[in-house]
C-alpha cells in the first residue's frame, strides 16, 4: 500500500492510501491545510488541536451541505439532474421562503456556538 507524506499546519504526516490515490490524498491535505492556515491567521494564539478541530468541522459542514444539495437534486429529479447546472442550485430555489433562510441562519449560529464551545474545551485542556 503506497504511503504519501502530507503537510497540515506545518507538520508532516505519513498517510497510507490505495494505489493511484496519492495525488488525491495530497490535494485533500492541501485543502485542509488551507483551512487550518486561515484559522491560524484569524487566531494566531490558537493551539494546533483547536485549529485542526475547526478545520474538520468546517470541512464536515461543507460535506453536509453538499450531501443535502445532492439529496434535494435527487428528490427533484431521480433521473440525476446535472449538478453543474446553476439553475439547479438549491440555494437559488425560488420556493425558498424567508422562514427557510431564518432556519438556515439559526442553524449556522448554533453550529458556530458549538464549534466555539468545543474549541474552548480543547484549548482549556491544553493549558
Amino acid at each position: 500500500m503506497p504511503q504519501v507524506t502530507v503537510s497540515v499546519g506545518g507538520r508532516g504526516y505519513q498517510v497510507a492510501c490505495d494505489p493511484g490515490q496519492e495525488q488525491r490524498i495530497r490535494d485533500i491535505a492541501a485543502y485542509i491545510d488551507g483551512k487550518v492556515a486561515a484559522f491560524a491567521a484569524q487566531s494566531p494564539q490558537a493551539g494546533e488541536a483547536r485549529l485542526l478541530v475547526l478545520a474538520a468541522l468546517v470541512v464536515a459542514d461543507e460535506l453536509s451541505d453538499a450531501n443535502e444539495a445532492v439529496r434535494r437534486l435527487k428528490a427533484q429529479s431521480p433521473s440525476a439532474v446535472a449538478l453543474q447546472d446553476p439553475a439547479n442550485d438549491p440555494a437559488q430555489d425560488p420556493q425558498r421562503t424567508p422562514e427557510d433562510e431564518a432556519a438556515f441562519a439559526e442553524g449556522i449560529e448554533r453550529l458556530a456556538a458549538r464549534v466555539e464551545a468545543v474549541a474552548a474545551r480543547l484549548e482549556a485542556s491544553y493549558m
